[in-house]
């Protein structure tokens, strides 16, 4: 299978394989062209904010950073699997798996559940008091 990637700026698209040449290395045949959007993987910056965060809760808990995060995964990111018919087992997203998107998503579930269950207020970069967290925790 083929992978051809398009780009649409400003109204254009480009790709970054010329189609007639690759066209003309079809045998004769039906085929389908599915097009659908890139979702980037999570940001070297979201996951900086995760583990920034899990320091926090870690000195106001005493609860290790390592076991906040397998906490905060568990809880956002499992679900029950089951397969033939066996017994579901619990399975768990690893954040390495996430996209941006999903990303910004467990980390807005980790600041609402922080602030309402642990009273842990956890600022994001644009926030007034960011750079002080930052110094605090970092």
């Amino acid at each position: 299978m083929k992978q051809v990637t398009l780009t649409k700026q400003g109204g254009r698209v480009s790709m970054d394989v010329d189609l007639d040449a690759l066209f003309s290395t079809l045998r004769n045949g039906v085929y389908t062209i599915v097009i659908k959007r890139r979702q980037e993987k999570r940001s070297i910056a979201q996951n900086a904010l995760m583990w920034l965060w899990f320091t926090c809760i870690q000195r106001e808990t005493g609860t290790p950073k390592e076991d906040v995060h397998l906490y905060y995964k568990a809880k956002f990111l499992g679900k029950w699997v089951s397969l033939n018919g066996e017994p579901p087992t619990w399975a768990i997203r690893d954040t390495k798996e996430l996209s941006t998107e999903e990303m910004t998503e467990f980390l807005n579930q980790v600041q609402a559940e922080a602030a309402t269950e642990l009273g842990i207020s956890l600022p994001s970069p644009e926030d007034a008091y960011w750079e002080s967290f930052l110094q605090t925790y970092q």
